[in-house]
């Protein structure tokens, strides 16, 4: 049953739901569920291809295409901070992400930003900044 624009889940809720298909057997950040059809995903610190993606279905194939060959086991998030803005759609999040790096068995973190814009309870759009060399390091089997 779909929800009415009144009894919508807001950007919180649907924050936790990701947190939550982070997860998940086959973990997923954007499950395609709670995704509108025209989402925006950026990532402005990332190489050139990847920093913006539009739409539903072409986030859907670059994170079949790249994020699923990314073979890491997501264990611990660490909600830093929430804030709210002054647009009831929109939160910014800081979190810490934890998880072992399946090829190495490395056991590593990251911290990142997120701004989470949600209406009527579907992703609009989700901009997150993330820690690369953090997370190379991690990938690489460096470790700190």
């Amino acid at each position: 049953m779909a929800q009415s624009a009144t009894s919508a889940a807001g950007p919180l809720e649907i924050y936790r739901r990701m947190q939550e298909a982070l997860f998940a057997e086959e973990a997923t950040l954007l499950p395609a569920e709670l995704l509108v059809e025209d989402l925006v995903v950026e990532t402005p610190f990332s190489p050139p291809g990847a920093r913006r993606i539009d739409g539903r279905q072409a986030w859907l194939d670059f994170y079949r295409a790249h994020g699923a060959g990314l073979v890491i086991r997501f264990e611990d998030f660490r909600e830093l901070a929430t804030h709210r803005t002054a647009d009831p759609e929109v939160i910014v999040v800081e979190y810490e992400l934890g998880g072992t790096v399946a090829a190495t068995g490395m056991r590593d973190s990251v911290n990142g930003i997120g701004v989470l814009r949600v209406r009527d309870g579907l992703i609009m759009h989700w901009r997150e900044y993330q820690n690369l060399p953090a997370i190379s390091q991690a990938l690489s089997g460096l470790g700190e």
